[in-house]
């Protein structure tokens, strides 16, 4: 029976300046501490191929980090919430945080504004 020596590669993201990211402190997780994962935005990129990062919570600065402790936390999940509140009924908008009823609105009073006309050529 042979051994499999074959390593399954996990693909490395590539992550820009501002993009919110989810970290893991791998020492923090291998020795079972608490507070091992949490939300970050890159502040630096490294032509090294590691990352400084900004913690949101704390705003502590977390440097020199691999990309292989950190996952893109993409757009469409921060704004699941407006894309699927249900928008008629009662209480429809009591789960909806503060941040999606502002923009429905703002959207919303855009949306029906007509379009202004040019004025008189002179």
């Amino acid at each position: 029976m042979a051994l499999s020596t074959q390593k399954t590669a996990t693909p490395v993201t590539v992550f820009k300046d501002g993009d919110f990211v989810l970290y893991r402190d791998p020492e923090l997780y291998w020795t079972g501490q608490s507070g091992h994962t949490f939300v970050c935005k890159v502040k630096k990129v490294w032509a090294t191929g590691v990352y400084d990062l900004t913690a949101l919570a704390s705003r502590r600065l977390v440097e020199f980090v691999k990309p292989d402790y950190m996952r893109l936390l993409p757009p469409i999940d921060a704004m699941r919430d407006i894309d699927t509140a249900p928008l008629n009924g009662d209480g429809a908008a009591d789960g909806m945080t503060a941040a999606a009823l502002a923009g429905l609105t703002q959207q919303h009073a855009t949306a029906n504004t007509p379009p202004e006309l040019p004025g008189p050529r002179g």
